[in-house]
């Protein structure tokens, strides 16, 4: 399927990228999900980030989170690559950091 840039997961708005984070890389420091907080968040299993809409900040903070990011483990994607790269997402390896992470009743 060929993108346009005016999908709804963009807002109907132009952008030629879409945003994509290695969880195999990522250490769950939670920089990118203080910063974007539309755009990312930390996901249960194993504490990584993850992105949970691409259209969550404007593009500008959605870099300034990157920026923050120790691993630079957050990349800008073509919409192309994003599907491959989620295709292949349940078949990666994670490693768990060893964070306990407690969770509120």
């Amino acid at each position: 399927m060929e993108r346009t840039g005016y999908e709804p997961e963009l807002g109907g708005v132009l952008r030629q990228n879409a945003v994509y984070v290695d969880e195999t890389v990522c250490i769950g420091c939670g920089h990118c999900a203080y910063v974007a907080r539309h755009t990312f968040f930390l996901e249960d299993a194993y504490g990584r980030a993850r992105v949970v809409a691409q259209d969550g900040d404007p593009e500008a903070v959605i870099q300034e989170a990157m920026d923050t990011c120790p691993v630079d483990c957050i990349a800008w994607v073509s919409y192309q690559n994003l599907a491959h790269l989620e295709r292949n997402r349940p078949r990666q390896v994670i490693r768990n950091l060893g964070i306990v992470q407690t969770r509120q009743v």
